[in-house]
C-alpha cells in the first residue's frame, strides 16, 4: 500500500480561513452526501465480495477497484478536512489529486481462512487493540490540527513533525480499514509509518 499527503512548503492562509468558517458548506455538505450512497455500495460490495472470496480465493477485480477509488475520494476529502492541503478536493471515483497519493495493489488471491477468521473474531484481535491506540491518538491528531490552524493563520507554514504525525495517523487507519474489508492479508502493523518494502514510500516524504 502506497499512501501520502504531500507536504506543502506554504499554506493559503485565505483558504484556510475560508474552510474554518464555510468549509461545512460547500466542502463537508456535498461530498458527505455523495459518498454516503456510494459507502451504502460499498458495504454491499463488501458483502459479496466476502462469499466470493470465500468459494473463489479471489477479490472481484471491479469490486476491488471500486473500493480503492472510493478510498482515494476520502482521502482526497480527509486531507481537506485536516487542513492538511489547500485546494479543493475534486468530485468523483476517477477523479485525480496532486496533493494526495494512494495506491493498492490488486491481490491475484486472498487467504480464505484470513477472512473468515476475521469474520468471526476481527473486532476483538483487530478493532478492540487497533481501535483503543488509535482513539488516542485521532484526539491528538485533532489538538494539533487546531494548534496547526493558527501556526499556518499567522505564518503560513504547517509544522511539519504535525503534518507527518497526522498523516501517519489516516494511514494508520487506512491499513485497518483495508484489512477489515479483506483487500489486504498482512495484519495492519501498530504505527503509521510508511513499510518501504510494502509500497509504501513516496517520493514527497523526505524529512
Amino acid at each position: 500500500m502506497k499512501f501520502e499527503i504531500k507536504y506543502q512548503e506554504t499554506y493559503s492562509r485565505s483558504e484556510l480561513i475560508l474552510r474554518a468558517l464555510f468549509g461545512w458548506l460547500y466542502i463537508l455538505i456535498p461530498h458527505a452526501f455523495l459518498l454516503t450512497f456510494l459507502g451504502i455500495w460499498s458495504a454491499i460490495l463488501m458483502f459479496i465480495s466476502f462469499w466470493v472470496i470465500l468459494f473463489t480465493g479471489r477479490y472481484p477485480q471491479s469490486f476491488f477497484e471500486f473500493q480503492v477509488d472510493l478510498m482515494r475520494w476520502n482521502n482526497r476529502l480527509n486531507a481537506r478536512f485536516y487542513n492538511l492541503s489547500d485546494g479543493y478536493p475534486a468530485f468523483g471515483l476517477k477523479a485525480e489529486d496532486e496533493f494526495t497519493d494512494f495506491d493498492l495493489e490488486y491481490p491475484e488471491t486472498v487467504d480464505r481462512g484470513l477472512v473468515i477468521i476475521r469474520f468471526l473474531f476481527g473486532f476483538f484481535y483487530v478493532l478492540i487493540p487497533h481501535g483503543f491506540i488509535l482513539y488516542f491518538r485521532s484526539i491528538a491528531m485533532l489538538i494539533l490540527c487546531f494548534l496547526a490552524f493558527w501556526v499556518v493563520l499567522f505564518t503560513g507554514k504547517y509544522p511539519q513533525s504535525w503534518h507527518a504525525f497526522n498523516v501517519d495517523t489516516l494511514r494508520w487507519m487506512l491499513r485497518v480499514n483495508l484489512y477489515l474489508m479483506y483487500m489486504i492479508d498482512i495484519y495492519p502493523p501498530f504505527n503509521g509509518k510508511p513499510l518501504e518494502n510494502a509500497g509504501d514510500d513516496f517520493e514527497q516524504r523526505d524529512n
